[in-house]
């Protein structure tokens, strides 16, 4: 991805401050119930004509199998059914992480896949070769309701294929703030300061660190989300990687991620290699473990199963080693695609209408909590929202200290990534064993997508 887009991201981190910066706030618009908030499309999707008896038709939508994916299918497939009931949208489920991408490519490549499906933005979907799968949207009356950041994310050589389902998310650790209360810690403003926190927690009866490497992909986290750190030494990082002319193995500042995960080796709960996603979260809110590295998609699930212990959940951004400049990683929104195959386009196109709507964002706010500012234009945040998500209102609302994660500046990102990661934090590998062999991974990934210097 050229400067350019890089400048029209890191642009628009402002214009998402401004809408998280109203939440629990005294809005007057606000609240999970609110009305429309005046938009171009506030109703979400076209009727293509009321007169007469329409002819019944049936789509399938595929989502991951995570709670919250399943609970926002849902309650987006009821209601949009509600306005056009001769549409009926059947809900299925795939895993997530590697396997779900695996899942996903082998529907595409058998011409099996689902009318309408959720998945990645970014470098994720180039690998989905959408220009060849997908439905172009480019060009749908709905596609104005996008902030002009997210499109690039859901775009291949100038083409719209996507829409978000979701609010943007920030990387970074929660924390126990209880377990910080006893101890008397305070979020850490460096990464030596951190790991002085895990140190102090050591044989406490809680966990300094909590892992989840049965969801494999959940040991991503630390490495993902250094990336503001990252580019705040090295801003050229995502052009000269695209280029081939920057590796993680030679650049001291993207090493430094694989590194970090590394210092993290012996302080994990012992069973991190069976313990899962959920049971890690449960861990976090009960106190048995201090800390969880995860993206900030995980509030609405403590929001949901632990609801009297959310108060007690924190958030702060994985520091770098300047006290002074501690910024956030941002991962914008998850899509909706729509399968180039499909038998009903437009009805398909209906839905995506519907997603893309300030509507469409107030029924994801009533079945969810969002975990960052909506990408819709004229959507708002709900007046009432966890203290875990204030937490991040700093970050968003100070020039310069959110930045996107790399998979939004570059298309290349290797499919191995989270097997390395599983070997750095059980402690079964070095930082720069992983960071060479991610080099070699990413570089085939490279040229599958044909990029230029690969």
């Amino acid at each position: 991805m050229r400067r350019k887009s890089i400048g029209i991201l890191l642009a628009c981190m402002l214009a998402l401050a401004a809408i998280l910066a109203g939440c629990g706030g005294n809005s007057n618009n606000g609240g999970n119930n609110g009305g429309a908030t005046g938009t171009n499309s506030s109703s979400g999707g076209s009727s293509g004509g009321s007169s007469g008896k329409q002819e019944k038709v049936k789509m399938s939508l595929l989502v991951d199998n995570s709670q919250d994916s399943i609970n926002i299918g849902e309650a987006l497939v009821k209601k949009f059914t509600a306005k056009y009931p001769h549409i009926e949208i059947e809900l299925e489920t795939r895993p997530g992480g590697g396997e779900g991408d695996n899942f996903v490519k082998t529907r595409l490549a058998t011409g099996d896949m689902n009318d309408i499906f959720f998945y990645n933005s970014g470098s994720l979907l180039q690998a989905l070769n959408p220009e060849q799968n997908l439905l172009d949207l480019t060009g749908e009356p709905f596609a104005d309701n996008l902030l002009d950041s997210f499109k690039p994310v859901v775009s291949s050589n100038g083409k719209l294929f996507g829409v978000p389902f979701r609010s943007s998310v920030a990387g970074g650790w929660f924390y126990n703030k209880k377990l910080y209360e006893e101890h008397g810690l305070s979020v850490p403003k460096t990464w030596d300061e951190l790991m002085a926190n895990l140190d102090k927690l050591k044989g406490s009866g809680a966990a300094p660190l909590i892992g989840s490497y049965k969801d494999t992909w959940t040991s991503q986290l630390i490495m993902l989300a250094d990336f503001y750190n990252v580019l705040a030494e090295e801003p050229n990082f995502p052009d000269d990687y695209t280029a081939n002319m920057a590796k993680y193995a030679n650049t001291p500042a993207a090493l430094r991620s694989f590194q970090k995960l590394a210092q993290t080796v012996g302080y994990y709960n012992e069973d991190l290699m069976a313990t899962t996603y959920d049971a890690a979260l449960g861990m976090l809110a009960e106190g048995k473990g201090a800390h969880y590295p995860m993206l900030s998609f995980a509030v609405p699930v403590f929001v949901q199963n632990y609801p009297d212990l959310v108060d007690d959940i924190g958030f702060f951004a994985q520091p770098g080693d300047d006290p002074d400049n501690v910024g956030l990683t941002v991962w914008m929104p998850d899509a909706a695609y729509i399968y180039k195959n499909t038998k009903h386009p437009e009805e398909a196109k209906m839905f995506l209408s519907f997603l893309a709507s300030v509507e469409g964002t107030e029924v994801l706010s009533e079945v969810t909590t969002p975990s960052g500012p909506y990408v819709i234009k004229g959507a708002k945040l709900p007046e009432e929202v966890p203290q875990v998500v204030k937490d991040m209102l700093p970050y968003f609302n100070t020039e310069g200290k959110t930045a996107p994660a790399l998979e939004f500046l570059s298309p290349v990102k290797g499919p191995m990534l989270e097997q390395l990661t599983v070997e750095v934090g059980a402690g079964m590998r070095s930082a720069e064993d992983a960071a060479a062999l991610y080099d070699e991974d990413v570089a085939k990934q490279a040229r599958q997508l044909g990029l230029e210097g690969w």
